[in-house]
């Protein structure tokens, strides 16, 4: 058909938003909003000329709130009566697969994964739906991959994790570098830096809780590994210094620290695929973060120390969730952000780059140039991860063609 794949054939929405009505579900719905009034405008590749979607979650009263409160926010860009509202329990797996049934693409924003994410996966991929996350979750990430794979490439389905900040930035904004640098790239660190206005920093206690329990649970991450059975890939060119954990940069005039999201994973699982399945040249990676000056140091230091100590018990790890804002000084906390400190803040990704000029062999010789590249964004967590989010659900339905079989 030309909509794409022939499973396309018959169903009802292009994307359903799952877990709609809740902290980050609200502002996938804005963007998704957003998204088919630009298509129905004629900004997209569509065949249909519009964006059909959904949203779907537990409650009906708080779905149609969800749409309620978008339409109020988004004035002509308003979703209308035709969006969808489907009743789905990530425990049922009847109504996951009943979703998965009616749309080409599922917005996964029920995390923390490692606790919901697989059902909604497993109902795509035997529903033929293709599914997309925001998880910083390596283990899941690395886990469905090692489980799923083989039947989504059967079935014909793409299932993408971490379509958010900060996986995005960091993955292609590596990309970006090397294919702006005359020569061959080999190596990359990234400088995450957040800005916040007077109002501060907020973020929901969802993320809180993700790295709670990934941190707890860092060992079978390690025997996952093991069981996907990665081949080591080649290093190319000088091999890049691994930093302390905490340092202090001369270009940013800040302390910085290896940051601990999952970038470094999610940037060297698509380095080692462009290696083994494309024969390009691989890119090594560091990922930091900016931290200030030595004030926040040491307030950092405290929160953390008490972090991994209590983040190894069972009654530990009970306090850290219970109590997200006393534990993060504030920053995490069970509302998240107000309107007002997502307005006042920002991020920039800073990558420092190096590598060889054309005609110079990567082998035998010092790296020869340097690139520095900044990719500049809104508030991360709740307004440049739906944008990510979105763009990405979009790029499987518009440009399938484009996409890797």
């Amino acid at each position: 058909t030309a909509r794409g794949s022939t499973m396309a054939a018959g169903r009802v929405y292009d994307i359903v938003v799952f877990g709609a009505s809740g902290f980050t579900g609200q502002f996938v719905v804005e963007e998704v909003a957003r998204a088919a009034a630009a298509t129905a405008a004629g900004e997209g590749q569509l065949c249909s000329g519009r964006l059909r979607w959904a949203v779907a979650g537990r409650s009906r009263e708080k779905l149609r709130a969800v749409l309620d409160r978008a339409a109020e926010r988004l004035g002509k860009a308003a979703p209308g009566e035709e969006v969808g509202v489907l009743l789905c329990d990530v425990g049922d797996a009847g109504s996951l697969a009943a979703m998965a049934k009616q749309t080409r693409v599922v917005l996964n924003c029920v995390g923390p994964y490692r606790f919901f994410g697989e059902p909604v996966v497993e109902a795509c991929v035997e529903n033929g739906a293709s599914c997309i996350d925001i998880s910083g979750e390596p283990q899941f990430l690395e886990g469905m991959y090692l489980k799923y794979n083989e039947r989504a490439a059967e079935k014909g389905v793409y299932v993408v994790g971490s379509c958010g900040f900060d996986s995005i930035p960091a993955d292609m904004g590596v990309l970006y570098t090397r294919d702006k640098l005359k020569g061959t790239l080999t190596a990359v660190e990234s400088f995450l830096s957040v800005k916040s206005g007077p109002e501060g920093l907020g973020v929901h206690d969802g993320t809180w809780k993700s790295a709670v329990y990934g941190l707890a649970d860092e060992a079978s991450l390690k025997k996952l590994r093991k069981q996907i059975g990665y081949a080591p890939v080649p290093v190319v060119g000088a091999k890049l210094k691994k930093r302390g954990f905490m340092f202090y940069s001369p270009e940013f005039k800040e302390y910085c620290l290896t940051f601990m999201g999952s970038d470094g994973s999610v940037v060297k699982r698509t380095q080692r695929y462009l290696h083994t399945e494309l024969q390009q040249t691989p890119v090594q990676y560091g990922a930091y973060v900016t931290i200030g000056g030595l004030g926040s140091v040491i307030k950092l230091m405290f929160l953390g120390m008490l972090f991994f100590l209590l983040v190894k018990f069972n009654f530990g790890r009970k306090l850290l969730t219970k109590y997200p804002e006393f534990f993060s000084a504030g920053h995490f906390s069970k509302k998240g952000p107000t309107q007002k400190q997502m307005d006042g803040t920002s991020f920039t990704m800073t990558f420092f780059g190096e590598g060889y000029s054309e005609g110079q062999d990567p082998q035998n010789a010092k790296p020869n140039v340097k690139i520095c590249t900044e990719v500049k964004g809104p508030e991360p967590g709740y307004v440049a991860t739906p944008i990510a989010m979105v763009q990405a659900a979009l790029s499987l339905l518009e440009d399938s063609a484009s996409l890797p079989k």
